[in-house]
């Protein structure tokens, strides 16, 4: 699976322009990444969801490995820095 958030960026990127590989996507997510030339590891399921106007997905990561302190943990989790938060709206 890509390294970083710039491959996944690329794959959204072309779903919101390409309503055929958004519906591929939707339907038979291993291969469209495989056809963008992303594999999925053998035994990994994949889904992929749109967010609506009237409904907010929202996906838990996998949780690291190993112990973390409360502070590491909210460090991974992006609540280790002070930013401005957008509200979501629905």
């Amino acid at each position: 699976m890509p390294e970083n958030d710039n491959e996944f960026g690329k794959i959204i990127a072309k779903a919101w322009r390409d309503a055929a590989f958004k519906a591929e996507l939707i339907a038979n997510p291993a291969a469209a990444l495989k056809a963008e030339g992303i594999d999925v590891p053998a035994g990994m399921a994949v889904t992929v969801v749109e967010n609506t106007d009237k409904h907010f997905n929202l996906v838990l990561p996998l949780v690291p490995s190993g112990e973390l302190s409360d502070e590491a943990l909210d460090g991974v989790s992006g609540g280790g820095a002070k930013k401005k938060t957008q509200a979501v709206s629905m």
